[in-house]
C-alpha cells in the first residue's frame, strides 16, 4: 500500500494541464496509507541458476534493464563501463567504485520513476520558467488566481479550500530547506514524494493525524482509525476483515497499548523501519565481484563480471538454456 500523495500531485495525475481548482474529496474513501519500499525486482534472486534478472533491474532499474537486454554483449559492456565512471564521479571520483558509491547509484536508478513525475509537474508549475518553482507559482497554478484576502470568496465551500491550501502551503514551507519561498528539483521532489525525504517525516505524520483525528484530541482511536477504512450502511453487519483491523490496531499499530495512536505510533505505521535495499544489494554485487577482496571495485573488476550487473542478447539466451535445462 502507498501513502496518500499531495493534493497537488493528485490534481496533476486527475487534470494534468487543466485549469482549476482540486477536489476537496480528492483520493478514494480508504487509500492506503502505509509506505513501504517497493522490491528492486519483481524477478527471483536466483544467481546460483545463472538467471541474474534481479540484479539487472536492481542495478539499471526496470526500464532500463530492458533495454539492456536487446543489446549485443559488446554494446552492453560498453554502456556498462560508461556507469561505472559515472558512479565513481558521482562519489569521490578516486578511481575505484565503493560500497557507498554502488548503493548510492542503486538508490537513483530505483527513484527514476520519481524524477519521471517531478519532471512530469515541472512545467506546469514552473510558470515563469525561471528553473524554479515559486509557492505563489504553485498555488496559482493548482488553486487559480485570487488577491490577498479574496481567497475563494466565490466557492461555497471556501473553508474547505481554505484548508487545503495552508497544508499545502505549511508542506511547501518544510520541503523549502532554504527557506527562500522557492522550490528546486529537489525540494519539490521532498513536496510531491514526503514520504521518500527523512525531513519531511514529521509533515507525513501531521497529515495522517489530522485527516483521522477527528474529535481533534490529537490522538487516532480505533474507531477513527477504521472509519478511514470502512463506512457502514444503515443496518450493514461489519465484514469479517474490519475486525481483522480492529485486533491490527490493537495488537501492531497500537504499541503502548494505550487504547489509541500517538504521533510517533502514527509514524510506525505509516512509515514503517524497512530494510535498506540498495545497501542489500550492493553489498551482493561487491561480494560477488570484488576478486582481490580489498573492499571495493576497480572498472576492471565489474566489467569482467559484466553479465551479472547488466543484460544482453548472450545473457537472455543463456537464461534461456538454463530454464530450458532445469524443466528437462
Amino acid at each position: 500500500m502507498m501513502w496518500r500523495p499531495s493534493l497537488l500531485l493528485l490534481l496533476l495525475l486527475l487534470r494534468r494541464g487543466a485549469q482549476g481548482k482540486p477536489s476537496p474529496d480528492a483520493g478514494p474513501h480508504g487509500q492506503g496509507r502505509v509506505h513501504q519500499a517497493a522490491p528492486l525486482s519483481e524477478a527471483p534472486h536466483d544467481d546460483a541458476h545463472g538467471n541474474f534478472q534481479y540484479d539487472h533491474e536492481a542495478f539499471l532499474g526496470r526500464e532500463v534493464a530492458k533495454e539492456f537486454d536487446q543489446l549485443s554483449p559488446e554494446e552492453s559492456r560498453t554502456r556498462l563501463g560508461r556507469i561505472v565512471d559515472r558512479m565513481d564521479r558521482a562519489g569521490d571520483g578516486d578511481g575505484w567504485v565503493s560500497l557507498a558509491e554502488l548503493r548510492a547509484w542503486i538508490a537513483h536508478t530505483q527513484q527514476r520513476h520519481i524524477r519521471d513525475s517531478v519532471s512530469a509537474a515541472w512545467d506546469t508549475y514552473d510558470t515563469d520558467r525561471d528553473g524554479r518553482v515559486g509557492w505563489e507559482e504553485l498555488r496559482n497554478a493548482t488553486y487559480g488566481h485570487y488577491e490577498p484576502g479574496e481567497e475563494f470568496h466565490d466557492l461555497e465551500d471556501a473553508e474547505t479550500y481554505k484548508k487545503m491550501l495552508a497544508r499545502d502551503e505549511r508542506r511547501f514551507r518544510v520541503a523549502d530547506q532554504d527557506g527562500d519561498s522557492m522550490a528546486t528539483r529537489e525540494e519539490l521532489t521532498a513536496f510531491l514524494h514526503p514520504e521518500e525525504f527523512p525531513h519531511m517525516r514529521d509533515i507525513v505524520i501531521a497529515e495522517t493525524l489530522e485527516d483521522l483525528d477527528k474529535n481533534r484530541d490529537g490522538y487516532v482511536q480505533v474507531e477513527e482509525y477504521i472509519a478511514d477504512l470502512y463506512s457502514a450502511e444503515p443496518g450493514e453487519e461489519e465484514p469479517a476483515w474490519v475486525q481483522t483491523e480492529r485486533e491490527q490496531f490493537r495488537d501492531f499499530r497500537d504499541l503502548n497499548k494505550d487504547g489509541r495512536l500517538d504521533g510517533g505510533e502514527v509514524g510506525h505505521w505509516v512509515l514503517p523501519p524497512s530494510q535498506d535495499q540498495p545497501l542489500v544489494e550492493a553489498n551482493h554485487l561487491l561480494h560477488e565481484s570484488d576478486t582481490d577482496k580489498d573492499g571495493r571495485l576497480s572498472k576492471a573488476e565489474i566489467l569482467s563480471n559484466w553479465n551479472m550487473f547488466v543484460g544482453s542478447q548472450a545473457t537472455n539466451y543463456g537464461e534461456d538454456l538454463t530454464r530450458h535445462h532445469d524443466e528437462l
